[in-house]
């Protein structure tokens, strides 16, 4: 029985922010059928000392901890004519280790995680090798490019233009490249000149069990009246432009017909620029919070005003799951198979985030209704047993003649 090779950009544990989470779930899927080896990096020495009970039954691992600056990431980029997003993530060490693991065991299938990683696939390598690119990197830059000026558009149409041929060479190198959404897959299909048989989607899904709200304790928090609440990473640039836009822009509208009406913004490593919207127009900054299920529970509106996204958003699903209205931009509710108006709300703009988030508010009727069928649908169709019921497939994984080895 041939072993797996799992290569991803950050520790997969604990699974507390997107990228996590899905690497988390699917690696756990692939070590019910085979043994697997490890390769990843850690932002800090919190992470890379992370326990887990994943980490335990893993045959073997190498984590590396990140220390190299970013200016120093773009100096090599420049003199190697190689993407930024590359040279950040460049390591002799989970070279040497991915090397070692293929001369050592019998590697039959590398599951890469994040585009990051495909640097690592050997040229000589005769096994499968599945890309779990997530999103279209490449078009990410690209908006950024678009939507930015001074030396920040060269930088980023530079990124663009280097990793969309980079993942071009991995798709066609690849004999499976995953999306986390069709419209995601079908963006690489047009850009790769892929066809379905070598591109496909493969979603993200929801803890279930954990994003219950009955099994959330009611917690006082510090907030009075009624409660518009954000959740992300937010040191990540869509997640500040998004809250940025909602407070400077959205919130004085919301606050002339809701006066009494605040926004939370919750997670980790908020940036000055977010630390500074704190008592503007009602907004709170939260920071880093151990439970993020509380703020979810006590909200009476969820928002994921983003103006730059790609993919599924976590922080959607995770709303929705707990019952709770969303209101959505339209980047931000791509790729989720919700009815706009049936189980979430998705805006056009600015203003029409401000009337549908007034008008939720001002009707708990219709605000519990939304929540209710946003609720019911992700827990018909957006568990992890059901995104990934295809996943050992992928990896040419005998399901039934394995798991009856291992029982």
């Amino acid at each position: 029985m041939g072993e797996i090779l799992f290569l991803t950009h950050r520790v997969p544990w604990p699974p507390d922010r997107g990228d996590k989470i899905r690497a988390h779930h699917i690696l756990r899927k692939l070590m019910e059928y085979r043994p697997v080896h490890l390769g990843c990096f850690a932002d800090d020495i919190i992470e890379e000392t992370a326990e887990s009970d994943i980490k335990q039954a893993l045959a073997s691992f190498q984590i590396v901890r990140r220390t190299k600056p970013n200016w120093w990431a773009g100096i090599q980029a420049l003199a190697s004519g190689r993407p930024v997003s590359l040279t950040a993530f460049g390591s002799a060490v989970i070279r040497s280790y991915v090397r070692n693991t293929l001369s050592t065991r019998t590697i039959d299938c590398i599951f890469v995680f994040s585009g990051q990683m495909a640097q690592f696939i050997p040229a000589g390598f005769s096994g499968k090798v599945i890309m779990d690119f997530v999103d279209v990197d490449s078009a990410k830059f690209e908006s950024y490019a678009a939507e930015g000026f001074g030396p920040m558009t060269w930088i980023n149409r530079r990124e663009g233009k280097l990793l969309r041929a980079f993942e071009r060479q991995i798709g066609e190198r690849a004999d499976q490249s995953l999306f986390v959404s069709e419209a995601e897959a079908q963006l690489f299909r047009q850009r790769s000149d892929l066809d379905d048989q070598k591109v496909r989607a493969v979603g993200n899904g929801i803890d279930l069990d954990f994003y219950d709200p009955v099994k959330v304790a009611a917690t006082e928090l510090p907030h009075e009246g009624p409660l518009i609440v954000f959740t992300g990473q937010m040191d990540y640039r869509p997640n500040v432009e998004a809250v940025t836009s909602f407070a400077k822009e959205v919130m004085p509208k919301i606050l002339q017909q809701h006066p009494d009406v605040q926004f939370a913004i919750v997670g980790r490593a908020p940036t000055s620029d977010v630390a500074r919207l704190d008592g503007m127009n009602g907004t709170m900054v939260i920071g880093s919070v151990d439970d993020i299920r509380c703020w979810l529970k006590a909200a009476d509106i969820v928002v994921a005003p983003l103006r730059i996204a790609r993919g599924i958003q976590n922080k959607v699903l995770e709303a929705m799951a707990m019952g709770k209205p969303v209101v959505a931009s339209a980047p931000a509710a791509q790729g989720i198979a919700a009815i706009n108006g049936e189980h979430f709300y998705v805006a056009d703009d600015v203003q029409h985030e401000a009337m549908l988030v007034s008008e939720l508010l001002s009707d708990g009727e219709k605000s519990k209704m939304l929540g209710d069928k946003a609720s019911a649908l992700i827990r018909s169709d957006y568990s992890w047993k059901t995104q990934l019921s295809d996943i050992a497939s992928l990896c040419d994984i005998d399901r039934g003649k394995l798991l009856e080895a291992v029982e």
